[in-house]
């Protein structure tokens, strides 16, 4: 079964995303559990929390079905020890924050090395800073997403997710998000069936399709092995239709959150439909 949503708001409460993810009919979702710009948030109260949970059983969204991210300030391969530890408090916060919604995933952008020290030592801070976090937390699964290698940010190849599986040591509670927008901006190409074919043998080969715990299904604005991150509705990028169709036919991404980050909200139904559809569609769909 595929589950297919977008990244929601959580704006007025957390509980607001699983309604407004229905409302999209959609069967998975993202959100953010605070200010994605802040370092601090205020805790979760238990009525926000039991408000939360009521919302997503009365959508019927499981924790499986659900992919929240953290904030974009934390930098788990930071070179300097003093923000190094506050990205990894943070961290734990956003994990923790996690279990208390009864969340079992938790979707982050791997970190930077700010060209301050190397490649190896930058990926082996991150999967040092996965096993702080994964000991003081139960339950959640810490899945690294793939990135478009802007500037000093890692995790653009599939060598970097595999280093950083590699050193993390309770290998059951990590995985990997693909975005698609991010690979092909990081040269994995996937304008045909036969470039889909060939860049998910090469994650197979390298990390591993049981790793894989979600998916950001986004078209791209950006050129090809461009390493920019600039994302596009489907179909109107330089990726195109095929892909997204071919992803939706695999059963290789079944009973994972399938999340679009595309730009245009409006026509995420429209989105989610045509995803859905193409499940049934012939192979030239």
């Amino acid at each position: 079964m595929k589950f297919i949503g977008a990244h929601v708001s959580a704006s007025g409460g957390v509980a607001n995303a699983a309604i407004r993810a229905a409302e999209i009919n959609a069967t998975a979702f993202a959100l953010f559990t605070k200010n994605q710009r802040q370092w601090k948030a205020a805790a979760l109260t238990p009525q926000v929390i039991d408000e939360f949970k009521r919302a997503c059983e009365k959508h019927n969204f499981q924790s499986g079905q659900i992919l929240p991210h953290d904030s974009y300030l934390i930098n788990l391969g930071h070179p300097l020890q003093e923000a190094l530890d506050k990205s990894r408090a943070a961290f734990i916060d956003e994990m923790q924050r996690c279990e208390q919604l009864g969340l079992s995933l938790l979707n982050f952008h791997p970190g930077s090395h700010l060209t301050q020290i190397s490649e190896e030592a930058c990926l082996a801070r991150i999967a040092e800073s996965i096993n702080i976090a994964l000991d003081h937390t139960e339950g959640v699964t810490a899945v690294i997403e793939n990135t478009a290698g802007q500037g000093s940010n890692l995790g653009f190849r599939f060598e970097h997710l595999a280093a950083i599986i590699d050193g993390v040591e309770d290998k059951s509670r990590v995985g990997v998000c693909i975005d698609t927008c991010h690979a092909f901006a990081a040269g994995y190409d996937l304008r045909s069936e036969e470039a889909c074919e060939h860049t998910f043998a090469e994650f197979e080969r390298i990390v591993g399709f049981r790793y894989l715990r979600g998916m950001h299904l986004n078209d791209a604005k950006s050129a090809f092995g461009s390493r920019v991150d600039r994302h596009h509705s489907l179909g109107e990028g330089n990726i195109g239709h095929t892909a997204f169709a071919w992803i939706m036919r695999d059963a290789r991404f079944d009973n994972i959150p399938m999340i679009l980050e595309t730009i245009n909200p409006d026509i995420w139904a429209e989105e989610i439909a045509w995803l859905r559809a193409q499940q049934h569609a012939e192979t030239n769909a």
